[in-house]
């Protein structure tokens, strides 16, 4: 990768700046190659044990037999057997060689950039006291990657060069500087300083879209995983890391719900294939809120989930990871006040007074109230089933910081049979607020 620098001073160094990556393997792009016995013979040739033991000869007759392939004759121009098959495995295309990376090719978030760097001295004198520094620079920070000031290179001889390897997990998108500079001593003696850059940028491997349902008390995230790159990646790794007062449980088709644990990774567990150029994998996951987190996440009002975290290889195993952000749910409604029964007596007798015991629950982190609290009805004499015994209408006092306030409600019912009691109503005397249909209760009314 070249890279740009001051040109208004000649230097006699100069930085070179070569990816580390694993090779590819190489793709023999010549025709197709094929056995002889296909075009000459039928597949039921080897039906008849005869006529197949006749074959090798056969074939040797006619100078294609599998000796003749095998031995090749250096003045035979003519390339006859070039399109043959010597081996089995030659009809994959895959002649074993390795190739090396002909370009800087593309980087992505989550890989480690490996560069191997060399500083080469192109002059005709010896270079000595060299200070070398490298530097990857983004839009949010610097990080240093090579510093030789409390060693320097002693000398770069005429022609000569140093050479040194640089690493650096890549976090961030976008453009990336790779910054290389040179502080020496001239061949006459000049102090000199050499900075060279080298720009790269830097693309996202993955697409990760989410969805959030809530079915009753279970909440289910399905997360789509997309590969964007132009190589196949094989996901080691898809886990969700739950947020605080969360479990999370994978949801797999062969048995519906697996028990999945967050903390150990199985040793056996096959890696999942995402084909390049927009290949798609999905992962559903079952999250359920333990009830000391369902109170904790009305309090705070959080609808944080967790995150994910991902890890792949490509086709030679080179690695990759990265997290998402925090993974949010559906928006939480936050209350004030709850107001729930403590005790409700089982057998209600008609036209007799009886006690409701209620408790007033302060959800925020602040002092509320005083409070007034009654029991509304509707304006028709006869749906009335139950009323209030003496005062219409209960004061009551401060509640604390997330504390409760206890209290009861002297009723008396006025029909028998099952009877609904609703309309609790709760006036925040201070705020001028009124916090309605906050409980329903349900009653057995007896004649005696």
């Amino acid at each position: 990768m070249s890279g740009s620098g001051t040109q208004q001073v000649a230097h006699s160094l100069a930085f070179r700046v070569m990816r580390l990556c694993r090779p590819t393997l190489h793709v023999d792009t010549s025709p197709l190659k094929f056995d002889p016995c296909d075009l000459l013979f039928g597949e039921d040739l080897f039906d008849d044990p005869v006529a197949a033991s006749h074959l090798p000869r056969l074939l040797d007759s006619i100078g294609i037999g599998q000796s003749n392939n095998n031995s090749t004759d250096p003045s035979d121009l003519s390339y006859r057997n070039r399109f043959l098959l010597h081996h089995p495995s030659d009809s994959l295309g895959l002649p074993g060689l390795l190739v090396l990376p002909q370009s800087f090719g593309a980087i992505y978030l989550g890989e480690t950039f490996c560069s191997y760097i060399s500083i080469n001295n192109s002059s005709n004198f010896e270079v000595r006291e060299v200070t070398i520094k490298a530097e990857i620079q983004t839009e949010r920070q610097r990080i240093l990657l090579l510093d030789t000031s409390k060693s320097p290179v002693e000398s770069i001889r005429a022609g000569g060069r140093y050479d040194f390897i640089v690493e650096h997990d890549v976090k961030e998108l976008g453009a990336h500087t790779l910054v290389c500079t040179a502080l020496y001593n001239d061949g006459d003696s000049e102090r000199k300083y050499l900075p060279q850059f080298f720009k790269f940028m830097v693309s996202n491997p993955l697409s990760v879209r989410t969805k959030v349902r809530v079915v009753k008390e279970t909440t289910f995230l399905e997360a789509c995983i997309e590969n964007n790159t132009k190589s196949n990646l094989y996901m080691d790794q898809v886990e969700f890391e739950p947020a605080q007062h969360w479990s999370a449980t994978v949801v797999k088709a062969e048995d519906h719900a697996v028990e999945h644990n967050l903390l150990t990774r199985e040793v056996s567990k096959p890696p999942i294939l995402i084909r390049s150029g927009g290949g798609i994998h999905n992962y559903i996951y079952q999250l359920r809120a333990s009830s000391q987190g369902t109170a904790q996440v009305k309090v705070e009002g959080s609808n944080v989930l967790g995150k994910l975290q991902i890890t792949w290889r490509t086709n030679l195993g080179e690695p990759g990871r990265l997290q998402t952000q925090h993974i949010l749910g559906n928006p939480i409604t936050r209350k004030v006040i709850e107001l729930q029964a403590v005790e409700v007596p089982s057998v209600i007798i008609l036209e007799k007074p009886f006690l409701v015991h209620l408790n007033l629950i302060n959800q925020t982190e602040r002092v509320v109230g005083p409070f007034e609290v009654w029991l509304s009805h509707s304006d028709l004499l006869d749906e009335k089933a139950v009323m209030v015994n003496g005062l219409q209408t209960l004061t009551l006092g401060e509640v604390q910081a997330l504390g409760s306030f206890k209290f009861q409600l002297n009723l008396i019912a006025i029909k028998n049979g099952i009877q609904k009691i609703s309309g609790f109503t709760v006036f925040d005397t201070v705020e001028k607020k009124t916090y309605d249909s906050l409980l329903e209760l349900e009653i057995y009314v007896d004649s005696e």
